[in-house]
Parts: structure tokens; sequence; C-alpha cells
């Protein structure tokens, strides 16, 4: 199983851009998806989570400028990020909590992270 995440760059103060990430292999189900943020020497930060049952969850900044979504079919999750300022500039990663089999505990995942840089 691997997280794939997409979609990061540059933009500049105001500016728009879409996260996406893909859980590909073979998965029972997912419970829960989250974009968390981390810049060099602070800890990585959530940012907004959604559960299956498509309740959402914002934490800080986000609230208001950004979107969580997720596909329970593709098994994908989208971050639609708007009004971006230069404080959102980190790298953003993906997780995701998924079990292989209905017998298996659920475990928590990463993507390798997608750098995006607000910025005139």
């Amino acid at each position: 199983v691997q997280l794939q995440a997409s979609g990061g760059g540059l933009v500049q103060p105001g500016g728009s851009l879409r996260l996406s990430c893909a859980v590909s292999g073979s998965v029972f189900g997912i419970s829960a998806m989250r974009w968390f943020r981390q810049v060099p020497e602070y800890q990585r930060e959530l940012v907004a989570e959604i559960t299956s049952d498509g309740s959402t969850r914002y934490v800080g900044s986000a609230k208001g400028r950004f979107a969580i979504s997720m596909d329970n079919a593709k098994n994908t999750v989208d971050l639609q990020m708007n009004s971006l300022k230069p404080e959102d500039t980190a790298v953003y990663y993906c997780n995701a909590d998924y079990r292989l089999n209905r017998y298996s505990n659920y475990v928590s995942d990463w993507g390798q992270g997608t750098q995006v840089t607000v910025s005139s």
C-alpha cells in the first residue's frame, strides 16, 4: 500500500492550489484521511481531517480557507486551498488510517510530502 501526494507548487499570495493524495494497493477500508504540514525545525501539524462518513475538521488558519474532500470509491483525498498566505508555505503530507482486511487493525500511513510555496 502506498500513499501518493501531488499538486504542490509555487503560488502567489491570495492564490489557490489543490492537493491530491491517492491510496494505491489493496485495502479493506479507510476510516479517515488527513493533511498535515511541516516547516523546517517545527513539528508536523494537522491541517484538516475527514472521516469515511464525511465528517470534517479543520485546524487553525485552515478554517474558512481550505476544504478537504474524500472519494471513498477511489481512495483519494483532496485539499482545496484558497486565499493562500506566505505562512502556508510548508511540505504537505497526506495520512490515512486503513486496514488490510476485516480482521486486521487499522494502521496509520503517510505519503511522501509535496512542497507548497506561497510567495510573490
